[in-house]
């Protein structure tokens, strides 16, 4: 639990009052709060220039999370009570690299970590561009909505992450478009409402719907669809004047973001590979500046290396890692895999309708249960399990996810277990694009 502490701040000659003296300045203050209506809420409500003229302090104390990458980070608790809801905590068992786990016996790193590392570094990059240029008033709504979209970015993702992004759903749903981003905006809205989050973040000072539309736009970009057609101004979170902190946390622009920055690091770490770029000095160099009538996020020129050397990680761990031949095998035989039994698995989602693993996405009910254990679930008999519904506050409520009997998935059953005993397919060669690919085609393979 969080603690509000409420202080007082005293003029500087408070050492030479008398008893009489603190006791008028101490009697002052339940006067003041009955003048002004200043209950629990309002007290956490109140403005710095109001506090001031009041002579009092109100800080809320965040919760520490001991983080292997960035240490001991405070977290805000808005972003602790998120955290605590059924559908951020299905990000512990979502590989936050997937089939990699099969070649890299390190790299067993969850979602769940990397989000909040995203949105601790949201926070650190926003307070430090607001303290080195006052100028930009950032204020505290900025910084913490900021915050939410870094924890919240990745909420959509399926299992074994990009997996089933690029190699899944054109074969099981051909024509369907989808990315992981979407369902972060929907499974976000339906995070909030299951868990009656909007009075709790009015706590905060969030103004809705405004910044819940500000943090959607800082996950999956304008959310006007009629961004484009004639909008000199696609946004609707915030206006034109901040334009630049829709660039913390995905920037849509030039890619230098805070995602990468924790992905980069915490990868590394995991994987075993040396991390040459050092997202704290960008920190420290990075400045708002206006180019084109925009506001963006800028870097100093001596800083290019520095940005080589991350453009230098993201190619490295796509060649050791990401498209490691091995690894693309790997996912290709899930995939393969994931077809052949997606007839046979049924979830129960909300209303009592089933889905399976190819048309989840379209409940977030059912969504919320769709995990890693999907790939347990086919190797391991028996092919029908009970399991707990996240969302219900009743334990003893269970729900049935089916998965086929012994016939339907003994041929998905069978790949995966070529898996488990190293049978992969077989590489039979490489090839190079002949033409430079479509944004299209490097969104769908880009981790």
């Amino acid at each position: 639990m969080s603690q509000t502490i409420l202080s007082l701040e005293l003029p500087s000659d408070h050492k030479e009052w008398g008893v009489d003296k603190l006791c008028q300045f101490l009697q002052k203050l339940p006067e003041t709060f009955k003048e002004k209506g200043i209950d629990g809420v309002k007290l956490q409500k109140l403005k710095d220039a109001e506090q001031r003229e009041m002579s009092i302090s109100c800080s809320v104390f965040c919760q520490v999370f001991n983080d292997p990458i960035h240490g001991h980070v405070e977290l805000h608790p808005l972003l602790v009570r998120i955290i605590d809801t059924p559908q951020f905590q299905r990000l512990r068992n979502i590989k936050q690299l997937g089939g990699t786990y099969f070649v890299y016996p390190g790299a067993s790193h969850n979602r769940f970590e990397h989000s909040i590392g995203v949105a601790y570094l949201a926070g650190e990059f926003a307070q430090a561009l607001r303290t080195r240029q006052p100028e930009l008033n950032i204020t505290d709504r900025d910084v913490l909505c900021v915050k939410i979209a870094g924890l919240c970015h990745d909420l959509g993702h399926r299992p074994f992450s990009h997996l089933l992004d690029g190699m899944f759903i054109p074969k099981a749903c051909p024509g369907k478009k989808w990315k992981h981003e979407e369902a972060s905006l929907k499974m976000f809205d339906h995070l909030v409402k299951c868990n009656d989050l909007e009075p709790v973040m009015k706590q905060y000072s969030l103004v809705l719907p405004q910044d819940l539309f500000f943090i959607k736009e800082m996950i999956g970009g304008p959310q006007n669809t009629n961004a484009g057609q004639g909008e000199e101004w696609p946004y609707e979170g915030r206006g034109k004047d901040k334009s630049f902190l829709y660039e913390i946390v995905a920037n849509k622009r030039n890619g230098i973001d805070v995602d990468k920055f924790d992905y980069f690091a915490r990868d590394c770490h995991h994987l075993g590979i040396q991390n040459n770029f050092d997202h704290r000095r960008f920190f420290l160099f990075a400045r708002v500046c206006e180019v084109d009538g925009v506001k963006q996020i800028c870097s100093r020129d001596k800083e290019v290396h520095n940005l080589y050397d991350m453009f230098h990680a993201r190619s490295f761990l796509h060649r050791k890692a990401y498209q490691h031949p091995v690894n693309k095998i790997i996912e290709h035989m899930i995939a393969d895999a994931f077809l052949k039994a997606d007839p046979y698995i049924q979830i129960e989602g909300s209303g009592g309708n089933m889905y399976n693993l190819s048309t989840a996405i379209d409940d977030m009910e059912t969504y919320t249960k769709v995990t890693d254990r999907v790939f347990e679930l086919i190797l391991t008999p028996p092919s029908q399990i009970y399991v707990t519904d996240p969302e219900q506050s009743d334990s003893v409520k269970q729900i049935l996810i089916r998965a086929g009997g012994q016939t339907e998935l003994a041929e998905a059953r069978r790949i995966l277990k070529r898996i488990i005993a190293r049978d992969f397919y077989k590489c039979l060669g490489k090839m190079q694009w002949k033409q430079k690919p479509t944004e299209e085609e490097i969104d769908q393979w880009t981790v």
